[in-house]
């Protein structure tokens, strides 16, 4: 087995001990949540950047790695509490991806480039990094949004909706309004984007 594929083995034996599951559309058989979540990623990945190298393809794989294991709750219920939980969680996927690709043969440098992108390293200044970005406001946008939005207040869903559209470049802008969405949540993302 290639370096490539026992790295994607590791990264979804992790995924498939993820204890919440989901039932896919068109799938008669549930799934590990983060498993679920994964396939997602890797197929906006394949959409917005069909040529993108192993260690970001790795990245995009490795997203939400075990998080289950630390739930929101764990963390105060506060916007710094939030922020808190969200960096706590970047830093230790990017510290299991990172073993998982060393374990599977990549080199440190190789292993390092995947954490840095796990952890988003370079938001503004490294495509790759901004790639991942979009690829998982993609995923929120098409597997998430019309769950999320019924557990708040229209202005709120419209604020995160805006802050969410900023994240992305043109190229995830676009993509993201091809996603196939319900009415309400169409509304909403055309309501943010005109206020």
């Amino acid at each position: 087995m290639d370096k490539y594929s026992k790295a994607l083995e590791l990264i979804d034996a992790a995924h498939a001990q993820d204890p919440k599951t989901i039932t896919p559309p068109g799938s008669p058989t549930p799934i590990p949540y983060e498993l679920h979540y994964a396939n997602k990623m890797t197929k906006y990945l394949s959409l917005r950047c069909p040529s993108a190298p192993e260690t970001l393809r790795l990245a995009i794989r490795a997203q939400h790695l075990k998080r289950w294991e630390i739930p929101r709750s764990s963390y105060p219920m506060t916007k710094i509490g939030y922020h808190s939980w969200r960096s706590g969680l970047q830093k230790r996927q990017a510290e299991i991806a990172e073993g998982f690709c060393l374990e599977a043969g990549y080199s440190a440098e190789e292993a390092g480039r995947v954490a840095a992108l796990v952890r988003k390293e370079g938001l503004k200044s490294d495509s790759e990094t901004q790639v991942l970005e979009d690829v998982a406001c993609l995923v929120f946008l098409d597997d998430q949004f019309e769950e999320f939005e019924k557990g708040y207040e229209e202005e709120k869903v419209l604020s995160i909706l805006r802050k969410t559209w900023a994240k992305m470049s043109e190229e995830g802008r676009n993509l993201a309004l091809k996603i196939d969405m319900s009415e309400r949540a169409r509304g909403l993302v055309v309501k943010a984007l005109e206020g």
